[in-house]
């Protein structure tokens, strides 16, 4: 397939600079290639950084000389470029993908709100507040995570103009460049701070938002205006070779996961000089200008776009296998041609109303019409499209075998303390019991206890944990439960994974972390002491067993269309007890034995046995035989009951003796 790579010039006065959309190609491919199979390019996926280099020189670059007649010309002439490069290509996108998913995941509503934040570029923003690992084996079935880019480019684009405007450059002041130059400075060396801070105490922050990725959009605008106003920049760069510098980059994509920090600011500065040095009279320029490079990086956004969403279905069905590559590569191909030939190009380059507000209203209009059908599809038309079998636990069978418990549980109020690992019990309560009777107050006191410092200071850790329980308490009457649900990591420390940042207790020092965890069991049985003053009970959930493998348990349930991947070691990863128990802390777990014992008011529920059959434990739940896990310490939302049986039962055995319940 040829193409012109002799184009006209932009909309403004920047002439097309046919090597830079052979850069795009670069990285959009190093990005596709990682998505693959992270093992044959472990960094590819810092290719997203480079398209955000890429983006802030062709913005500014755009925006060069452009002539507007005012403020109002420049905004309005500026976002419905936007609208029309982003738009089109992204709702068709969203709209075909929104349906395939629907089709092959009963419970699809976290690819379903991702895909419509991605409309309004708040996608990034979406997937932090669910701190979502961008990493995580998880976040694959999520079909719309990968537009997470397409958000911090779009935040990007709301602030942008404004210094391009009001520093002059947009007018094109004497002034304007320098101003742009100073201001693009200040705010590149905070953004630059701000993602150092981040990154070791809070990837997910660091990675999804727009301010501590500002630096990168912002260096590609520093590169092109230092090469308009110096020339001594121009000829420094010109003795790069660029072929050495393309080589380097590629170098870092291999570097160890642990230098992620370092190899993201490496690969941004090589790309601002990779730019730079690419001339006519370079190999790497003609490889970056040859036509079938160029044209991969004209389709590179419906590329993009196509690529992850092929990826995410095929894992979600036939998986991702030697043999089913080049399907997956033909197919992401076909669709990115027929979305860049049939949508983004007739549409971008058309004149849609004539007038300029009429295209920010239309296309505001059909993000909003798109949006009504998403929401659409997650609720009233939920499951309806879904071809497999619906998962569906038999409540009856638990109510059934524990009805004189359930009935006298039934009166009492519940007071839940937890984080995100509370959820495993809220369903219990919502499904067995009337949601009027019981007083549920989910709090998040045990966030901060995930450790991640050299030195511990347990007052400064201890978060509002205790605070929050004397207050749980107080709304409380004989008989009531106060239910303590927590990973509580930094307790027993039992994670096979956390997240990039590997959690390392022994980076601490052992007098500081035997004496918090002494602390945290003291108060703990404190708890319980003055709880059984007020005749309440307590139910402690001790962490779920963690294994070193995760996905969507709706994945690994089987269907007509995944046989393949419902088989594979990604979903029976089978894991000896014994490491298991290794990895929990002996001294906590003896410590909530003792207080178990020790009270008759307080239990301790521990769910290790129900994934165990004699010394092998797998996520599969030994007695119905599902698979359970989302991630590798949380239930999947759906699976959550098969647990009911196992806690009415360790319940039934604490409590069937004790006049507690019959406060």
């Amino acid at each position: 397939m040829s193409i012109n790579i002799k184009e006209s010039k932009l909309s403004g006065q920047s002439h097309y600079r046919p090597e830079i959309d052979g850069l795009r190609a670069f990285a959009v491919v190093t990005v596709i290639i990682n998505h693959f199979n992270k093992e044959i390019l472990p960094n590819g996926y810092l290719g997203v950084d480079i398209f955000f280099v890429i983006s802030g020189f062709v913005i500014t670059s755009s925006l060069y000389q452009r002539r507007s007649k005012d403020f109002k010309d420049f905004i309005s002439g500026f976002y419905q470029r936007r609208i029309k490069r982003l738009v089109p290509a992204l709702s068709v996108f969203v709209l075909i993908t929104s349906i395939a998913i629907c089709l092959f995941n009963p419970t699809p509503g976290i690819s379903l709100i991702t895909g419509l934040t991605s409309l309004f570029g708040l996608s990034n923003l979406y997937l932090l507040k669910n701190a979502t690992d961008y990493f995580a084996q998880s976040t694959e079935f999520n079909v719309f995570a990968h537009t997470w880019s397409l958000g911090v480019e779009e935040q990007f684009y709301m602030l942008f103009p404004f210094l391009i405007w009001f520093s002059g450059f947009g007018r094109q002041t004497k002034n304007g460049a320098r101003n742009l130059f100073l201001t693009v400075v200040t705010l590149t060396i905070i953004s630059f701070i701000g993602f150092l801070y981040l990154y070791p105490t809070s990837q997910s922050a660091a990675y999804f938002l727009m301010p501590t990725r500002f630096w990168e959009m912002a260096v590609g605008c520093l590169i092109f205006i230092g090469l308009q106003r110096r020339a001594f920049i121009e000829k420094f760069v010109e003795k790069v070779p660029p072929l050495l510098v393309l080589f380097l980059i590629v170098g870092v994509m291999y570097l160890p996961i642990s230098f992620a920090t370092e190899a993201t600011i490496t690969v941004v500065a090589l790309s601002s000089v990779l730019i730079a040095s690419l001339k006519e009279q370079t190999g790497a320029y003609k490889f970056f200008t040859s036509p079938k490079v160029v044209y991969i990086g004209l389709i590179s956004y419906s590329l993009y776009l196509w690529h992850w969403g092929v990826l995410s279905i095929s894992r979600w069905t036939i998986g991702i296998h030697w043999w089913s590559v080049p399907i997956q590569v033909a197919l992401m191909l076909g669709m990115a041609i027929a979305s860049y030939r049939w949508i983004e190009t007739p549409l971008r380059k058309g004149n849609w109303f004539g007038k300029r507000w009429k295209t920010l209203v239309v296309g505001g209009g059909v993000i909003v019409t798109l949006s009504a059908g998403l929401i659409a599809l997650g609720r009233p038309l939920k499951g309806k499209l879904f071809l497999g079998e619906m998962y569906k636990y038999p409540i009856e069978k638990t109510i059934n075998k524990h009805e004189s418990l359930i009935s006298t549980l039934s009166n009492k109020n519940f007071s839940i303390a937890g984080n995100s690992h509370s959820d495993h019990i809220i369903p219990l309560l919502e499904n067995l019991f009337d949601e009027k009777v019981f007083h549920l107050k989910k709090s998040f006191p045990c966030e901060t206890l995930e450790i991640n410092q050299e030195s511990l200071s347990f007052d400064k850790i201890q978060c509002s944990f205790y605070k929050d329980i004397d207050l749980l308490l107080e709304t409380l009457v004989k008989g009531d439960f106060l239910i303590i649900s927590s990973r509580h990591r930094g307790i027993f420390q039992n994670g096979w994974y956390t997240n990039r940042l590997t959690y390392m207790p022994n980076k601490l020092n052992k007098e500081n972390w035997d004496n918090y965890q002494m602390q945290f069991w003291d108060q703990v049985e404190q708890i319980a002491k003055l709880a059984k003053e007020k005749s309440i009970n307590v139910i402690f959930i001790m962490p779920l067993p963690e294994f070193k493998t995760y996905t969507d348990a709706n994945f690994c349930t089987k269907q007509w269309f995944n046989n393949l991947g419902y088989s594979s070691d990604q979903c029976i990863p089978n894991t000896n007890k014994q490491t298991l128990i290794d990895r929990l802390s002996s001294y906590s777990y003896k410590r909530v034995l003792i207080i178990s014992e020790k009270y008759k008011n307080f239990v301790a529920v521990d769910f290790l046995a129900e994934f165990c059959m004699d010394e092998i434990c797998n996520p599969i739940h030994k007695e119905s035989k599902n698979y359970l896990y989302l991630d590798p310490n949380h239930l999947d939302p759906t699976r959550y009951l098969e647990l009911y049986n196992s806690i009415l039962r360790q319940l039934h055995l604490k409590f069937k003796d004790s006049n507690l319940l019959n406060g």
